[in-house]
């Protein structure tokens, strides 16, 4: 199978444009009422990026009008727990805007969500652009200013969670809120390969993994998206924040829940949600 993120078969899809716009506005109207909604596999199909990156495009362009501000992406379904439990089989990103940012906040609101999960992840701040050359290991490794434990909440409008690869690429590769950890280091301090992770809900055990099940090392997950992001013609920014994927698996979170992350070398990272 061709590269579905190679620039030359980006945007080349079957798809009508009526179905695409079908499809975006019956995941807005669900984002709007809080309320999940069928999948949008049957307008566009279960495996065709092209037209389930046209379908983001279209919601990322709704965010925009509306007011919202680009301060990053996501990577998801970089490890093998996770594309198992979603039953993918390659990576996917979305974008993050400024009002997912939920950082310091006293308590992550239920109101907004519908059927969240969390995962641990390593987070990147980038110091350059990632917008020209080969984007390999030195570059991308020399374009992080700094890392972070960070927690994802994930979300998708599709009720049930009944989604298709397609589907969680539409829907803003699942993307709801995120939290970052306080403790900054940069990449001569931490190597983001060797980090291991323990995330508990309520003090239990509930997941665990290693730099290692992110694409093999959270890097490679970064460098991949450098050049998917470039692909689509909106590279990654100096000052963005990468969301690199989960490094275990994900959790159901309810409300009135603790969830924390600790990564070694990266501190810890604490979300409590609204009862």
């Amino acid at each position: 199978m061709s590269d579905p993120y190679s620039p030359d078969n980006v945007g080349r899809t079957d798809v009508p444009e009526t179905a695409i716009r079908e499809a975006a506005d019956r995941l807005v109207e669900a984002t709007r009422e809080v309320r999940p909604c069928a999948p949008v596999r049957d307008l566009i199909g279960s495996n065709d990026l092209a037209a389930a990156y046209a379908v983001q495009s279209h919601l990322v362009a709704a965010r925009r009008a509306a007011g919202a501000t680009v301060v990053g992406r996501k990577i998801g379904a970089t490890s093998l727990a996770v594309q198992q439990q979603l039953g993918v089989d390659q990576p996917d990103f979305g974008w993050l805007f400024d009002d997912m940012d939920l950082s310091g906040a006293d308590e992550v609101p239920m109101s907004r969500l519908l059927q969240p999960k969390a995962e641990a992840e390593v987070a990147f701040v980038l110091g350059a652009d990632l917008d020209e050359g080969p984007l390999g290991a030195a570059q991308v490794r020399g374009a992080v200013d700094h890392a972070v434990a960070a927690l994802e909440i994930v979300d998708s409008r599709i009720a049930g969670w009944d989604i298709s690869f397609g589907d969680t690429v539409a829907d803003n590769a699942s993307s709801g809120l995120y939290v970052l950890g306080t403790e900054r280091r940069t990449l001569d301090e931490v190597e983001p390969v060797d980090v291991t992770m323990r995330m508990t809900i309520d003090g239990e055990e509930v997941s665990t993994g290693t730099g290692a099940a992110c694409l093999g090392d959270p890097l490679n997950a970064l460098a991949w998206l450098a050049r998917a992001a470039r692909a689509y013609g909106e590279p990654l920014r100096a000052g963005q924040v990468v969301l690199s994927g989960a490094l275990g698996p994900m959790r159901d979170v309810h409300p009135g829940a603790t969830v924390v992350a600790e990564i070694s070398g990266l501190g810890s990272v604490t979300a409590r949600f609204s009862g």
